[in-house]
């Protein structure tokens, strides 16, 4: 069983990612609410994906995803971004992201990153 852990600090788009990636199958769902718990969730729970909102209250996305690949820098992550943040995105991808989505992203698109990223080790 797979675990994805979600951050964002909307709890709308927490949901709604949650009820895509339910849609995958056999997953374990762990939620948070900023950066700060993200990196504390991170450690604690060892998830194979996080979904990372770039712009959140008490650390921002872009802060956590660094920190957590310092931590491990095998951890995946997909940036989840709103248009005009492409100078984060660039600074993030360098620092060792997988991929990225912009709201408003579909359906379709968060399934195809996810898969993609979780297959690479099959490969």
């Amino acid at each position: 069983m797979k675990k994805i852990m979600i951050v964002d600090d909307a709890t709308l788009m927490r949901t709604m990612i949650k009820n895509i990636i339910n849609e995958i199958g056999d997953v374990t769902i762990i939620e948070a609410r900023n950066g700060y718990d993200s990196v504390r969730l991170f450690k604690a729970t060892n998830p194979d994906l996080v979904t990372m909102d770039i712009t959140m209250d008490v650390q921002n996305g872009v802060d956590a995803a660094k920190e957590i690949l310092h931590y491990d820098k095998t951890a995946k992550i997909i940036m989840v971004t709103a248009l005009g943040q492409e100078p984060l995105l660039r600074d993030c991808i360098r620092a060792g992201v997988k991929d990225f989505i912009v709201k408003p992203f579909t359906r379709e698109r968060l399934i195809v990153a996810i898969n993609n990223i979780l297959n690479e080790d099959d490969e």
